[in-house]
């Protein structure tokens, strides 16, 4: 009590450090395991990788230069402050919808015609396929005619289906001649027509301007709507900006087809170039047009202005101005000329921005200096005669007219030119190209190097998830911790697994046995025995029973008789192994032994020495048969057999009769040591039964297989009805690099790769 009070104690207080040396160990534990598992993965990699569909991705580059206004290609300089760059806004424009639907449309990317190919390997097999002289067509294998296997092509000029079929994948098949038939998704006929001719059936329009393939051979066409289609192609092509502020962008796509990928970002090129030509001959068009609008007004008013003039000098009988008048005329002339040029620049500079703009600031500082310098000047008019002030002042008028309709006639023509010969700012540097010899996707060489890793990473994952959700024991040191000592521990014997693969016990069925099972039976009789410490008496599992039979001589001197009881806590765990190698063992040393199999259900340890009793314990509980009549010798010295004898229905009942105490007693008198096989304690209750019976009980607990609860659950179903566990047996252990510190180190075995 105390020390299991103290073990719990320690385990309690130990420090939850994870040992990175155990985890190691683990995984070395399961190198066969992880090894598998990457090359499984690997192999799946590379035949991804040989089989996956290249794809190639075609680049060009486009130069984005500062926009520039006037017939001398001055640069419009932003004054505004942004932290965007121009070439931002230009990519946006790139990508718009405005371009790609175009770009949809012209290329009839919404149409898809592709060959029917064999799931798998039908596209590997017809890249690889290379046309031989006349050969053409790749012939079909099996008889797959309805495949594409290499050199199919076709090419749809025109292609139209109602907006309810949009979507759907039609099969097309190809048929003698130039002929074809289209059905839809359920296989009914929509069109039967010939490469060339345009046709119009069921609502479907169709014109192919060329077939290439055998007849019977399957392709698919669909049609899509524009703006889906449009939008895929918006989220694969890539546009990005070598850096920032230099003014050159790069454009990519990517497509199986290196040739239509090629197609599309030229297109994509040559349609943002002449959108941006179009946009910046817009803007001078705005402006001539506003010019011409202002040119019939000016004219009015010049017409008007000479008009006065006349009639004020026929009035007045003046002809002409003095020469300080004439002075004057000139500066007012001039300083009107530099404001209506100033206020158009203003009308054109509201169009683009707001008056709290910093360029439109300036322009009003300088209209208000120069209206403040006009304004002193007609300080000095009103010193003047009044005849002359009149003179002066039509004069000026007339003149002023006379400049800014100039004026506007030739920023008109300015403007005439400019839209004409406007170019942009945009232009491509490098034509749309793609390098067809190596494709972008798949990467090989990745592509394996990620497999090997995944495959790792599952291996890892698969051996820490069986740790966690299999408890089964692996060390000593955890039966021991349940207070029962261990007696010894058996390596697995490679040896034994062979022997017992040789014959599989067969099944025994209750009630007498027929002829033909009779002269089974004794062919039986006659095969070699399966016992491991008669056929390899070196092996390490057969030394370590024999150090059994020393601790057990010792542990059962104080036992109420010489029977011992072997049980488990659930089948496969080795327990008649251990029995009949056991009593074989304590055989050789000189002691009568008797081995009674208690498993009157599945019981084969007749088997295992090469022997088929007719009786057995069953027999001789239901008073069928004498004791003396179900003992059988095994062929080895000292060592007797009671077989299981027939399938008995009711095997507790006879267990719990007085037939097997009488028949305990009988036979022990008669043997040093009389060791009883009993079924798992954890299946039925025969063991405990059996158990009452018996002076000293093990129980065996395999390696990796028997957990901690059943362990325990079977030393408390077995304390229930009063049967004390004397110790336990290890049995199949197996060198590992996880609990080899352990085993050699507490028991100084030196488990060999072929050990149990």
């Amino acid at each position: 009590m105390t020390v299991a009070m103290s073990r719990s104690n320690l385990e309690l207080y130990k420090d939850p450090q994870i040992d990175i040396a155990t985890l190691l160990r683990m995984l070395i534990d399961h190198k066969w395991l992880i090894a598998s598992m990457m090359g499984l993965c690997t192999t799946l990699g590379v035949l991804y990788a040989v089989v996956a569909t290249p794809v190639y991705q075609a680049n060009s580059m486009i130069q984005i230069e500062p926009k520039k206004t006037g017939i001398d290609a001055t640069p419009v300089v932003n004054s505004k402050p942004t932290s965007v760059s121009e070439a931002a806004t230009e990519i946006e424009l790139i990508k718009s919808r405005a371009v790609l639907t175009r770009v949809v449309n012209d290329l009839k990317l919404d149409i898809t015609a592709t060959p029917r190919y064999f799931p798998g390997i039908g596209r590997w097999a017809a890249r690889r396929y290379k046309p031989n002289g006349s050969e053409a067509l790749a012939a079909p294998p099996l008889g797959l005619g309805a495949y594409a296997w290499g050199g199919e092509h076709i090419d749809v000029y025109a292609f139209n289906v109602p907006d309810a079929m949009l979507g759907q994948r039609l099969v097309l098949t190809a048929g003698e001649k130039g002929a074809y038939t289209v059905r839809d998704k359920d296989g009914a006929v929509l069109v039967e027509g010939q490469v060339g001719d345009e046709m119009n059936q069921h609502g479907v329009q169709l014109q192919l301007a060329e077939l290439t393939a055998r007849p019977g051979t399957e392709f698919y066409l669909s049609r899509h709507r524009e703006l889906p289609t449009a939008l895929e192609y918006q989220q694969r092509l890539k546009v990005v900006e070598a850096g920032k502020d230099s003014g050159i962008v790069y454009l990519s796509i990517q497509d199986p087809d290196p040739a239509k990928a090629i197609a599309v970002l030229e297109e994509v090129s040559q349609l943002y170039v002449r959108q941006n030509v179009e946009r910046s001959s817009a803007e001078a068009a705005q402006r001539l047009e506003f010019l011409r609008s202002q040119l019939p007004v000016v004219r009015k008013e010049l017409e008007r202005s000479e008009q006065a003039l006349n009639d004020y000098q026929a009035k007045s009988k003046s002809v002409d101005i003095s020469l300080e008048t004439r002075s004057v005329l000139d500066q007012v002339v001039n300083y009107d000329n530099q404001l209506s040029e100033l206020r158009l620049k203003r009308a054109d500079m509201d169009r683009l921005y707001t008056r709290q703009h910093p360029a439109s600031i300036a322009l009003g500082q300088q209209i208000s200096q120069l209206e403040a310098q006009k304004a002193s000047l007609q300080e000095r008019i009103k010193s003047l005669p009044q005849t002359q002030q009149e003179l002066l002042r039509l004069t000026r008028d007339m003149q002023v007219t006379t400049q800014t309709y100039t004026s506007l006639l030739n920023k008109a023509q300015e403007q005439d030119i400019i839209r004409a010969g406007n170019i942009g700012n945009v232009r491509i540097i490098d034509k749309a190209d793609s390098n067809i010899e190596e494709p972008v996707k798949p990467m090989r060489t990745l592509i394996v190097a990620l497999a090997a890793l995944l495959g790792a990473l599952l291996a890892v994952g698969i051996v820490f998830l069986r740790q966690a959700f299999y408890r089964g024991v692996e060390n000593p040191e955890s039966i021991e911790n349940l207070g029962m000592p261990v007696y010894a521990s058996l390596p697995l014997s490679r040896r034994q697994e062979r022997l017992n693969k040789q014959r599989k016990p067969s099944r025994r069925s209750s009630g007498q046995r027929s002829a033909t099972q009779r002269s089974a039976a004794q062919q039986d009789a006659a095969a070699p025995p399966r016992l491991l410490s008669v056929v390899e008496p070196t092996e390490l599992a057969v030394e370590s029973l024999r150090s059994l039979r020393t601790s057990l001589h010792f542990a059962m001197l104080e036992a109420r008789n010489n029977v011992l009881m072997i049980t488990s806590p659930t089948p496969g765990v080795g327990k008649s192994f251990v029995c009949g190698n056991l009593a074989a063992v304590i055989a050789q040393a000189g002691k009568r032994v008797l081995l009674i199999d208690a498993d009157m259900r599945k019981g084969y340890l007749a088997k295992t020495f090469g022997l088929q009793p007719e009786l057995g314990l069953s027999d001789a509980l239901a008073n069928r048969a004498a004791i003396s009549q179900v003992i059988n010798d095994t062929g080895i010295d000292n060592l007797q057999l009671i077989a299981c004898g027939y399938a008995a229905p009711n095997p507790s009942e006879l267990l719990m009769h007085d037939n097997f105490s009488k028949l305990l007693r009988e036979v022990s008198v008669h043997y040093d040591l009389v060791i009883i096989d009993t079924p798992p304690i954890m299946a039925v209750t025969d063991a405990a039964l059996v158990g009452r019976q018996a002076g000293t009980t093990l129980l065996v607990a395999r390696f990796g297989l028997s957990t901690e609860k059943e362990i325990e659950t079977s030393k408390r179903r077995l304390g229930q009805n009063g049967v004390l566990i004397k110790g336990a047996i290890f049995n199949a252990v197996l060198r590992k690099a996880s609990t080899a510190e352990y085993d050699t180190a507490a028991y100084g075995y030196d488990y060999s790769p072929r050990g149990q």
